[in-house]
């Protein structure tokens, strides 16, 4: 392992993140709040952190080896999560403490978009401006960005992109050179940022809030610039705008580079996890709108399909944006939606969740283990569409799962040793490790009410949601650091 090399990546990395303190900084100029100060310090101190981490090793140039890409993923997302609180640490109105700043900002970049903040639409406009921009960078992955515009790093792209980009078809090159391949990613994510934030201004919003929204609902976050979230809005045609493009990204970006080089759309109809996704997705909206006309709870079938549709999206794609208050929902609905957030969207998405494509296998994986029983001499392929699935995918996904669930259930219990009552626990982890935002219980407004150890082990659910348990766990093996 080259550590003078990793720690080079990082300081490199963490003076792009810099950078991304400028535009918050101009938007306080231009509504005059008194957030330049702060935004200003915290870009000055980060350049200076990743200049002195990478002046002592700036001539280190190795080529990464698999362990080096997981180890510089994993220290800029901790580091890019604490520093990345700075700026609310800083800021004199509203006083944040430490613990809540570095919260706020892990939660924005992992897209998780829990928020321990209340009274969103008094902050000041800077503050508001940067958790959007928070979950936009962390959307598909800042280090993705990095391999696209920073060849100078002289490194071998292709471990930072395996390490960063989520879900299980890590090797997936759309161009035969990464850079080219992460360059790809974000044209197309940059692309449907400015068609969502037209499409939000010419429905109503303000700039302002269009370009706010846009960020956070390409990038799956939930973040708002009101405590209400897109319901401040009450506006049926920006729920179906945002509906929209939540569904778009939380399909396979690959399958948007396919459609869109080959002109064609029939590559999505084609493909199994992109039918899957849809027909989840077509399925939990059909029966939250029936169970919420049977029970009456919302105002004739308009209302009905508006709000049953949005938070079936909504939270299926672990997105977490709220047009009303489901957590009050009768019956099974609440629940029912915060299981549809562990299946989540499709691999190689900005969404959350243990990813379309694992349930899939892990359903005809156990179809198969029944045919199995009846048929013990039988040879029972596992098949994707047409294509049979090799033995080690399965096997992954098997581990994966395994471990996804036993480190859920240990933080739950952490979480109720702290004093939490059982329905916030199991919400609070089911939110943060799925990466979506919002929880039942008294995790229902906020997380502002937890205590620091809570919001610690959530933050570390965060990060194992977002790098796909398995980027995190490998560094606290002890094989990892063998020689």
């Amino acid at each position: 392992m080259h550590l003078s090399a990793v720690l080079r990546i990082v300081g490199l990395l963490l003076m792009l993140f810099s950078i991304t303190m400028l535009p918050p900084a101009l938007v306080s100029v231009l509504y005059g709040d008194p957030g330049l100060v702060p935004f200003l310090a915290s870009f000055a101190v980060i350049l200076a952190v990743g200049g002195l981490a990478w002046l002592p090793v700036r001539n280190a140039r190795y080529d990464l080896r698999t362990r080096d890409g997981f180890l510089v993923v994993v220290l800029f997302w901790v580091v890019l999560g604490i520093t990345g609180g700075l700026p609310l640490y800083l800021a004199e109105d509203p006083a944040i403490p430490l613990t809540d700043a570095a919260f706020e900002s892990l939660s924005g970049l992992t897209t998780t978009g829990s928020t321990v903040l209340a009274g969103i639409e008094e902050l000041p406009h800077s503050i508001r401006f940067y958790r959007q921009q928070l979950q936009w960078l962390g959307g598909m992955g800042i280090i993705v960005l990095a391999v696209a515009i920073l060849p100078m790093l002289g490194v071998g792209g292709m471990q930072l992109y395996r390490a960063e980009t989520p879900g299980p078809v890590k090797d997936t090159k759309l161009t035969p050179r990464i850079a080219g391949t992460a360059k790809a990613l974000w044209y197309i994510y940059l692309s449907l940022t400015i068609a969502c934030g037209l499409a939000y201004w010419l429905a109503g919003m303000s700039v302002f809030d269009a370009i706010g929204h846009s960020f956070s609902t390409v990038a799956i976050g939930g973040y708002s610039t009101y405590d209400a979230s897109i319901g401040h809005f009450d506006s049926p045609v920006i729920s179906l705008i945002c509906v929209i493009f939540m569904i778009i990204a939380g399909i396979n970006f690959a399958m948007h580079f396919v459609a869109w080089r080959d002109r064609s759309l029939r590559h999505y109809l084609r493909d199994t996890e992109v039918r899957w996704y849809l027909a989840i997705l077509a399925t939990l909206a059909a029966v939250v709108t029936v169970t919420l006309f049977v029970t009456g709870e919302e105002a004739g079938w308009l209302d009905t399909a508006h709000h049953g549709v949005f938070q079936v999206v909504s939270i299926a794609t672990t997105a977490g944006f709220a047009s009303t208050d489901f957590a009050g929902w009768p019956v099974f609905l609440p629940v029912l939606l915060i299981m549809a957030a562990f299946i989540g969207g499709c691999a190689m998405s900005t969404a959350g969740g243990i990813k379309v494509v694992r349930f899939v296998l892990l359903l005809k994986q156990g179809y198969r283990e029944i045919l199995r029983l009846i048929h013990p001499q039988a040879q029972v392929l596992v098949k994707m569409g047409r294509r049979a699935v090799d033995e080690r995918v399965i096997n992954a996904v098997w581990g994966f799962f395994a471990a996804y669930i036993a480190l859920f259930a240990l933080m739950m219990l952490v979480l109720m040793g702290t004093g939490l009552d059982q329905v916030t626990a199991f919400s609070a982890v089911a939110a943060t490790i799925t990466n979506l935002g919002p929880g039942l219980g008294g995790v229902a407004d906020n997380f502002g009410g937890l205590g620091p150890v809570a919001k610690w082990v959530l933050m570390f659910a965060m990060l194992l949601g977002r790098l796909e348990v398995f980027t995190l766990l490998v560094l606290f093996t002890p094989a990892f650091w063998r020689r």
